[in-house]
């Protein structure tokens, strides 16, 4: 029996409207520098990005009665506002029925390696309060009759920590948050694109003193790219992941992070290596997750060359029409690829057979009006002849239906109703989708309390390269407020953001906006819709889900050549607002070149499979099978249990980037808290890690 949702419902959690932003407060002086006349704002701490992470350190530094600002470019733009999945999800510990346990919870959450396990720790015994804290400002997670929130299991997770307010769950995130951080009227700069971090001093003195950000509404004659300068000595970057890195991609367009303006500044990345990829619908049209139920119902999977031909390539790979089905239900829960899943005709196969049929030119679709077609030679589907895990699930989720729209129907009505919102009706015709980039698991190395190896500059969500090899679905989520909290907290303890800063401009403000002037060249032949075209179909091509070494070699290689271009010649732009583009696909042509880097030296020093790719390897130990037979040029290394007890650490150092590794922090399981002796360091500030400079 299928339960129909009113359509008011429906449309409440689908069509999340954002809070219009109040005017923006003016510049407290200008000045002239490098020839510009340049605006200044000050402020105690600037947070650059305006997704869920970020609104939370925001609010949270607020109520601490912290002077902040919050500096973005598209504000609810970001992956936050318009990223999601079927039911998209918010992984916390699970308190519905008998608790949960947060040190079994931060062995999960790290149990793909390669993540410190006091960060495991932290967003495990964070995420309940933070849980807590969204439901009170809002957020409407669904609950059961007694109050228990709902729950399910999700990907890289075996107890069932997710729950979900459907699709849009982020986005709902980000509504409430802004709604909060208006009420505490945090100051907003829209249309503010960050593109240099400041510092002064040297070696472990070196600390942030302001930012230079470009603003369409700054534009003058005296200032025609609109140079802006926040003076403050405190950033927090939370500017989401770097979505412009691969062609093949889910996120949603303009996503360029902060790993190249973090990189230029001297700050230290950790775990490049590390990103998801999986199915969704590309950025060309509605970039979407098709994780969750859109695979649980069970549709048809199918290819179409360009003569119109349709292919049933999946009965090339799979023995039964049973195997073929329970895996395509697979993908629901082991929704990002990795490599391991390739091997015993598990649901990662669905993953490559897709990726090959793109390579070779074909579309791939997703048809909700037909079962999966029959292996040939072997017996139709029947919901009857399924594995049993997936027999189970769709028996207790009561989903008997015929035909996989009504199955869909039945669990997730929210899941059509969102592709209507595009004009795309899944109901009606086949949806086209492909194997794409959709998250990155690295970035900024932090400690506990967000901070990174620079003074004064702090980083969450995204940016921060917190995940290791793998990560439930959905602890990203949790990830960005636990760690906005922990931010604020140490902000606010720390005093440096209480005022605005009132120091000088900074010495180093001239030589930053020289270097941008420099940087930007209209005569220079490098465009940059070449500089995207070619590191995107770079990244694509050579550092997706199935890689090897020399083409990971090569691709270096030629990045490296494209970044000496860059610093030779610049970027060119023809009208001003161009002049912001060509400075992200600077940073970005880094980024690109820092992953390779550390791709390459991961797989040089015989680094194996996991999860963001198969390291694909003619002596490789692990074979994957197809029923058509051995797939020899997808034969992969196996990981090194070595290799998940460190991380690679990327820093740039006079235009070269410079690798090392270290070893993942410890937790000590067996030490226990005890009231009376630990009490003083709460009172005291001790367990902040301050030091004296902070203080100032």
């Amino acid at each position: 029996m299928t339960i129909d949702v009113p359509q008011e419902i429906l449309d409440a959690l689908t069509d999340v409207d954002m809070p219009r932003l109040p005017p923006e407060a003016g510049p407290s002086a200008t000045a002239r520098l490098a020839g510009v006349e340049v605006p200044i704002y000050r402020a105690g701490c600037v947070v650059v990005g305006s997704g869920a992470a970020g609104l939370r350190a925001a609010v949270e530094m607020k109520r601490r009665g912290d002077d902040v600002v919050i500096v973005s470019q598209s504000a609810w733009g970001g992956t936050s506002a318009c990223s999601g999945s079927d039911k998209q999800t918010l992984h916390t510990a699970n308190t519905a029925d008998q608790g949960d346990n947060y040190r079994a919870m931060a062995r999960a959450i790290r149990s793909g390696g390669a993540m410190d396990e006091d960060t495991a720790y932290v967003e495990a015994v964070g995420s309940s309060r933070i849980m807590a804290s969204l439901q009170f400002l809002g957020l409407p997670l669904p609950q059961d009759p007694l109050g228990g929130t709902l729950r399910y299991q999700t990907d890289h997770d075996e107890v069932g920590r997710a729950t979900s307010c459907g699709p849009r769950t982020s986005r709902l995130m980000v509504k409430v948050l802004a709604e909060e951080a208006l009420r505490l009227d945090v100051p907003f700069y829209n249309q503010t694109t960050a593109v240099k971090i400041l510092t002064e001093g040297e070696g472990a003195d070196r600390r942030v003193v302001g930012i230079l950000a470009m603003r369409a509404g700054d534009r003058t004659q005296e200032n025609p790219l609109g140079i802006a300068l926040f003076v403050s000595g405190v950033i927090v970057l939370a500017a989401g992941g770097p979505g412009e890195l691969y062609r093949d991609s889910v996120y949603p367009n303009g996503c360029f992070g902060s790993l190249g303006l973090a990189l230029e500044a001297g700050v230290e990345l950790v775990n490049l290596t590390e990103s998801q990829f999986g199915i969704g619908t590309r950025r060309e049209g509605f970039p979407w997750n098709l994780s969750g139920t859109y695979v649980q119902a069970v549709p048809h999977i199918c290819s179409v060359d360009r003569e119109g031909v349709e292919h049933h390539f999946l009965a090339g790979y799979y023995r039964s029409t049973q195997e073929l089905a329970s895996n395509i239900f697979r993908k629901g829960y082991q929704w990002p690829f990795h490599a391991t899943r390739m091997l015993d005709f598990g649901s990662s196969l669905v993953d490559l057979a897709i990726s090959r049929e793109t390579a070779a030119g074909r579309r791939v679709f997703m048809d909700f009006n037909r079962n999966p077609l029959p292996v040939p030679g072997d017996l139709p589907f029947s919901l009857g002849r399924l594995d049993e895990d997936v027999r189970l699930y769709l028996g207790k989720a009561g989903a008997d239906q015929q035909m996989p729209i009504d199955r869909l129907k039945h669990m997730n009505p929210l899941a059509i109703e969102l592709y209507r919102r595009y004009k795309i009706d899944i109901a009606a015709e086949p949806l086209e989708f492909a194997v794409n980039n959709q998250h990155m698991n690295g970035g900024i190395m932090v400690d506990t309390w967000g901070r990174s190896n620079l003074a004064g500059c702090y980083a969450v969500g995204e940016a921060a390269g917190t995940h290791g090899v793998t990560r439930p679905g959905g602890a990203a989520l949790n990830a960005g407020q636990v760690f906005g909290t922990r931010v604020a907290e140490h902000i606010g303890a720390s005093g440096s953001a209480k005022r605005a800063a009132s120091v000088s401009i900074p010495a180093a403000a001239e030589a930053g906006i020289a270097d941008l002037l420099t940087a930007l060249r209209a005569e220079s032949a490098l465009a940059v819709k070449a500089i995207r075209s070619a590191v995107q179909a770079r990244m694509s091509e050579k550092a997706g889900i199935i890689c090897d070494q020399e083409s990971v070699a090569q691709a270096l290689f030629e990045a490296r050549k494209l970044n000496a271009e860059i610093r030779a010649s610049g970027v060119a732009y023809g009208r001003a607002a161009e002049a912001v583009r060509g400075v992200q696909w600077r940073h970005m042509a880094l980024a690109s070149e820092a992953v390779l880097s550390a791709l390459d030296f991961f797989i040089r020093n015989g680094g194996g499979s996991r999860g963001a790719r198969a390291i694909c390897d003619a002596d490789g130990e692990s074979l994957p099978l197809a029923s058509s037979g051995p797939l020899e040029d997808y034969r992969f290394r196996r990981e090194r249990e070595t290799h998940r007890n460190e991380q690679i650490v990327v820093r740039l150092e006079a235009d070269e980037i410079r690798l090392s590794t270290r070893p993942n922090r410890n937790l000590d399981e067996n030490e226990k808290s005890f009231f009376e002796r630990d009490w003083p360091a709460w009172l005291t500030g001790g367990i902040y890690d301050l030091d004296t400079k902070e203080h100032a």
